[in-house]
């Protein structure tokens, strides 16, 4: 292929199509009309000899080969756009701006409003829009598509030389019952443990988690009555419930509940939990996306 006879208009319309799936909706985010996106999107079938996108009830499919590509065109856009945008300076004192921020439960919860605070106080012109993610993996989607700029969670389960990461907070578990319960007046052995009803925190609707696999590592099994998605909504239900939970420390540590509440080490050894700051590389040396990582990592050190 002789890359200079290219349009590189294409690239951004192959772009565009990825992130939309709907040949209308990536007109209107490229400015153009929905019969020239159909041209272009033609046009690129032809240059890359794949059809790249096959029609669905649910929107435009990528094929294989525009899973292949999506990313490398991304960064190369990104690149041009470099290219052509003056160098970034940013005063946080002065700056307006905004900043994409992808949370797990957890530092929603934990290092989310010491952050706005620290936002408010050195950078009162900067807002933060914060998106919620459940699955480790989605984090990448969101930065790959330029929704966010930085996640905050545990890390992805494939790293990927695009996707940097630093950890920046651990916590261990705990098995949490309230106060007044029978097991709360003496040892929580396995045997009282594994006698109990238990509450589960898993976003996916699992029954199934590390206490269970570590169990089952024993051959044992405990009784998940509960599932829940939110963690932090455990230990109101502890309250009211006679059941246990096997949750991270912080959880009970920043519960409005937390003096109901009492905390035993889990009868069966568990690993940390390490949250990582998870940014793309193309932001890498961007002084405002610097400023917030740095914001972020003074924060969590507080903790440690």
């Amino acid at each position: 292929m002789d890359f200079y006879g290219v349009d590189l208009n294409l690239l951004a319309a192959f772009d565009a199509l990825m992130q939309e799936r709907n040949v209308t909706r990536a007109a209107v985010r490229m400015n153009v009309s929905q019969p020239a996106m159909s041209a272009a999107l033609a046009r690129l079938r032809t240059l890359f000899g794949d059809r790249l996108f096959q029609r669905s009830a649910a929107g435009l499919l990528p094929t294989p080969r525009a899973y292949e590509m999506a990313e490398p065109v991304a960064r190369a856009l990104r690149e041009f756009e470099s290219v052509f945008a003056p160098p970034e300076r940013f005063d946080p004192g002065t700056a307006v701006l905004r900043f994409g921020l992808g949370l797990s439960d957890y530092p929603a919860f934990i290092l989310l409003p010491s952050l706005l605070g620290v936002v408010a106080r050195e950078a009162p012109g900067v807002g933060v829009d914060v998106r919620a993610f459940s699955g480790r993996d989605e984090a990448v989607e969101l930065l790959d598509a330029g929704k966010i700029d930085l996640a905050i969670g545990v890390a992805p389960t494939v790293q990927e030389s695009r996707i940097l990461s630093r950890p920046i907070l651990r916590d261990e578990f705990v098995t949490l019952v309230r106060r007044d319960a029978v097991q709360a007046r003496r040892k929580l052995d396995l045997d009282a443990y594994l006698a109990m009803r238990h509450v589960l925190v898993s976003p996916e609707g699992s029954r199934y988690g590390v206490v269970d696999q570590a169990l089952a590592d024993h051959g044992l099994q405990r009784r998940v009555q509960v599932t829940m998605p939110h963690m932090f909504a455990v230990p109101a239900l502890l309250r009211e419930a006679d059941m246990a939970a096997t949750l991270l420390r912080r959880v009970a540590l920043y519960s409005a509940q937390a003096a109901e509440l009492i905390m035993f080490p889990p009868p069966v050894p568990l690993p940390e939990v390490a949250f990582h700051q998870i940014w793309h590389r193309r932001n890498d040396e961007k002084p405002s996306q610097r400023w917030l990582r740095e914001a972020v990592d003074r924060i969590a050190a507080g903790f440690r």
